[in-house]
């Protein structure tokens, strides 16, 4: 079986945070968002002063110019599409992929085949290739991801865990004992699409990141994967940490009526995704220093 590598910049630094951001975050934003006017260019080039490192779905002659990180997606809903997006993912340029797999109806030797696929694939191109924990796909409940673990221990995640948090309502019960549970998730980590949810919505305003539950759930899941990445870390590799804020026409940005009677997004994505930046370099703070002792 192939082994997935982990993502590596091919220097020798110490292993680190790269903060990155969805081009979903950034372009269509409505009006009233602070988040940067203009064309593709002007888009990119405030990423980039904004402190950025990397896109995911930009413009990759943009992002090369800029100097600028970029990043892919795809789904895979038969084996056969893993070699298509590692193919076309490697010549682009990208530095890894983060993929939906399935549809989560399949049966385990299905799942098996999808995740074969995908670890051959990225072996043969080289590409790191991250498969997604999100609904309606195989990483769907956190029972079967867990499996996902021991029936292939070199698979990497994409750790999205607004799915779950929702999805399952991992609040209710024992939210300690899940996370010790899903401790070999968190081990294989290499991926994060930044996003807080509620138990009941899957992206919520979080106001300024402080004295709330759900913010403090999920950065004990962002840390406890930190911490695991920074355990195996080679020099060179880097954990990406992408907020990925979307829009209401897929149903994740909430829409409440203004005083004028409008329908408005909850809140400024743009903001929220730099406040969600600052709180995974105050993550991955604590994660080094507990890996220090």
């Amino acid at each position: 079986m192939a082994t997935v590598r982990n993502t590596n910049d091919g220097t020798n630094r110490e292993p680190y945070l790269r903060t990155d951001i969805n081009y979903a975050n950034v372009k269509g934003l409505p009006a009233n968002s602070s988040a940067p006017k203009g064309d593709d260019r002007a888009l990119h080039e405030a990423v980039k002063r904004a402190g950025y490192q990397g896109i995911q779905g930009g413009d990759l002659a943009l992002c090369r110019e800029l100097g600028l990180g970029a990043t892919g997606g795809g789904r895979v809903n038969q084996p056969e599409d893993a070699t298509a997006i590692a193919r076309e993912g490697k010549a682009k340029g990208y530095d890894c992929v983060t993929l939906h797999v399935g549809w989560g109806m399949e049966d385990d030797d299905e799942v098996h085949r999808l995740v074969e696929a995908v670890l051959n694939a990225s072996a043969q191109f080289d590409l790191p290739m991250y498969i997604e924990t999100h609904r309606a796909t195989i990483t769907q409940d956190i029972w079967r991801t867990v499996k996902l673990t021991e029936w292939f221990p070199e698979v990497r995640f994409n750790g999205d865990f607004s799915h779950w948090y929702a999805g399952l309502e991992m609040v209710y019960g024992n939210i300690e004992a899940k996370f010790d549970f899903l401790q070999p998730v968190f081990d294989r980590v290499r991926f994060f699409h930044g996003r807080i949810s509620s138990s009941g919505c899957i992206q919520v305003d979080i106001g300024d990141g402080t004295g709330r539950l759900n913010v403090a759930h999920f950065r004990e899941m962002w840390t406890r994967s930190m911490v695991a990445f920074l355990r195996s870390a080679q020099p060179g590799d880097f954990l990406c940490f992408t907020p990925e804020l979307l829009g209401p026409e897929i149903n994740y940005a909430r829409l409440i009526p203004a005083q004028t009677g409008e329908w408005v997004e909850e809140s400024d994505r743009w903001q929220q995704a730099l406040l969600y930046t600052r709180i995974a370099q105050e993550c991955w703070a604590e994660a080094r220093q507990k890996q220090a002792h």
